[in-house]
C-alpha cells in the first residue's frame, strides 16, 4: 500500500507507523527495525544518497527525527 499524499495527516501516521514496524532490507543493518537504526548510518546514509520511493522516504524523515532530538515521538508507536 502506497503511502496517501493527498492527506498529509494520513500520510505523516504511516510514515511514523512504518518506522516503528518495517525492517531494512538491507545493508550493514539489514533485519533491523528502521526506527533502531542508529543516527550515525543515518548520517552516512544522507551524505551518499537515500534510496528512492517509500524507503527512502521513511529513512530521510527518521534522520530528520533523530538529528532533531524527537525520537519520543516514536515511543508511543512501538508495540
Amino acid at each position: 500500500m502506497g503511502i496517501d499524499q493527498n492527506n498529509p495527516v494520513t500520510a505523516s501516521r504511516e510514515i511514523l507507523n512504518g518506522l516503528v514496524t518495517q525492517r531494512m532490507p538491507f545493508g550493514k543493518y539489514k533485519g533491523w527495525l528502521l526506527c533502531d537504526i542508529p543516527e550515525p548510518y543515518l548520517v552516512w546514509m544522507s551524505q551518499k544518497s537515500f534510496p528512492s520511493g517509500k524507503l527512502g522516504m521513511m529513512l530521510r524523515t527518521l534522520y530528520e527525527i533523530k538529528l532533531n532530538g524527537l525520537e519520543y515521538l516514536l515511543k508511543p508507536l512501538r508495540k
